[in-house]
């Protein structure tokens, strides 16, 4: 037992505190297990709940944004997997484990049928026909009221549990886990899984990436699907933590809003995405209870701010002051460090050369 807590000991000092970006997710994480520890308001501990669900959002919508897909109806994804959920849990009685995983079925089969027109349409045009989407999906909850409730929807809806503090851990896990694979499968240095590298080759040049023979309609497909799986994971726990599904869940303000997360932590890095959801939503929700007249102007000033002074976001604001990356085996280090942890290669012109391509681009 000693031999193994020492084993995880160095891996934990060699990996993980060795670069300060990798210490501060798991300085946040514990920080995260140990709120629930503490006595808190109903009010705060469900905003915390709702944070970590809507992680899986913003992560979602990262992740098919990194594989180059601009995609505006995002919440379609999200609010038919809750109302599914919800259908199947007040309509037919199913238990919370079997609607939960049906309504990430859901954002499945809703991801392929969106990724349809995305096979032929790129940039803005498949900004607008994604866009359409939610509208679409409303109409349908407004012609069958029987089922969907119409426009006062489905309540009454069983709780993920009678206890706060487990509503919140469980939310937390779900949200690590779904993270956790998403990193995973858009990780381009991997060795075993190859998805990261090829979502990025066709991100960055589709038709290139035909020529050296990777089925881009397959991948395309692929990570819609995927991002409708998780964007489904976030409906399913969503509708069992309000305990109610209307019309709104469908509204185009779940389809911008996991853009704006994204863009206030950072595109293309999954994590970034989960930083901006759990600091924005917080902070709009307290400002909703301590300023709500002037709630959206503050949290405006916040977004403008953001795309003045850290427009790549601020997980990749932060990582930039704190590591480099070595020039030789793209290895993370700390910034003080003048040689690479692992080949001693000089960083000093790693960071010479960083500052210059900064510079050569704000230009």
């Amino acid at each position: 037992m000693r031999h193994y807590l020492w084993r995880f000991y160095k891996t934990l000092e060699g990996e993980i505190f060795a670069v300060p970006g990798r210490t501060i997710a798991f300085i946040g994480i514990l920080f995260l297990f140990s709120l629930g520890l503490f006595d808190m308001s109903p009010y705060l501990r469900q905003i915390l709940t709702f944070s970590s669900i809507f992680a899986i959002l913003a992560a979602s919508w990262d992740f098919l944004f990194f594989s180059g897909q601009l995609n505006l109806g995002h919440g379609a994804f999200f609010g038919a997997s809750a109302y599914m959920s919800a259908i199947l849990s007040s309509k037919v009685g199913l238990p919370m484990w079997i609607t939960v995983p049906m309504g990430a079925v859901t954002g499945v089969l809703i991801g392929i049928v969106v990724a349809i027109p995305a096979l032929r349409l790129r940039g803005p045009y498949l900004a607008i026909v994604t866009l359409a989407v939610p509208v679409i999906l409303q109409g349908v909850v407004f012609l069958f009221p029987d089922i969907t409730g119409g426009e006062l929807g489905l309540f009454g809806l069983p709780s993920l549990s009678d206890s706060p503090t487990f509503q919140y851990y469980f939310c937390l896990v779900i949200m690590l886990i779904s993270v956790a694979i998403m990193y995973k499968l858009t990780d381009r240095r991997s060795r075993f899984i190859r998805t990261g590298i090829i979502f990025h080759a066709i991100r960055e040049d589709e038709i290139s990436a035909r020529t050296t023979g990777i089925n881009t309609v397959r991948f395309k497909v692929l990570a819609f699907a995927l991002s409708g799986f998780f964007a489904g994971v976030s409906g399913g726990l969503y509708a069992h933590t309000m305990t109610v599904v209307g019309p709104s869940t469908l509204e185009f303000i779940f389809s911008i809003y996991p853009l704006i997360w994204t863009i206030f932590g950072g595109s293309g890095t999954i994590y970034g995405p989960v930083i901006g959801a759990y600091l924005l939503y917080f902070f709009s929700a307290q400002l909703l209870a301590i300023f709500p007249e002037i709630r959206m102007t503050i949290f405006t000033a916040m977004i403008i701010a953001m795309i003045l002074f850290m427009p790549e976001g601020i997980t990749r604001w932060i990582r930039d002051k704190l590591e480099t990356r070595c020039p030789r085996c793209k290895v993370l280090n700390h910034w003080r460090r003048q040689s690479c942890r692992i080949c001693e290669t000089p960083l000093h012109r790693a960071k010479a050369g960083a500052s210059e391509a900064r510079k050569e681009a704000a230009f």
